[in-house]
């Protein structure tokens, strides 16, 4: 029941948010959401990670439901990068902003790998989930590494 509200959750966030990113009042605001979707985006792949790594026992249905939900949260925080937005409380680097076309590489990237996890989430197939798993979590590294201060 709460991977469903989750999910209904994210289906009403991605439907809004198209119209919400054009209204940022302040720049803050859309550090805020950014981080809001970074946040929960991280929460539901740490629960996929659980059952990659073993921690927890594998759910196939769970993987599935949480990647979906991770696939649609993987389009949300880009537009919140905007101009005037490196300021405040973040851990975004300038570069975001210098290097805008390796940043937009880098997101194109991790929305890629992200559809990879979600098409080998519904196989159900662990040994499939734990491939597509690491190749996303290489491209979360590979962003912070060149974007975000420690």
């Amino acid at each position: 029941m709460n991977v469903l509200a989750t999910l209904s959750l994210a289906t009403a966030i991605a439907t809004l948010s198209v119209p919400a990113l054009a209204q940022f009042q302040k720049p803050e605001d859309a550090v805020k959401y950014r981080k809001g979707a970074m946040t929960v985006m991280g929460a539901h792949f740490g629960r996929i990670g659980a059952m990659a790594n073993g921690r927890v026992p594998f759910d196939a249905k769970a993987v599935a439901d949480n990647a979906a939900l991770v696939e649609t949260m993987s389009k949300l925080p880009w537009p919140a990068f905007a101009a005037g937005t490196d300021k405040g409380e973040t851990r975004a680097l300038p570069e975001i902003w210098t290097e805008q076309a390796q940043f937009k590489e880098s997101a194109d990237k991790f929305q890629a790998e992200v559809a990879k996890l979600a098409a080998a989430a519904k196989t159900g197939n662990l040994d499939s989930v734990k491939t597509a798993f690491g190749a996303v979590g290489q491209t979360c590294k590979s962003c912070h590494d060149n974007y975000r201060k420690e």
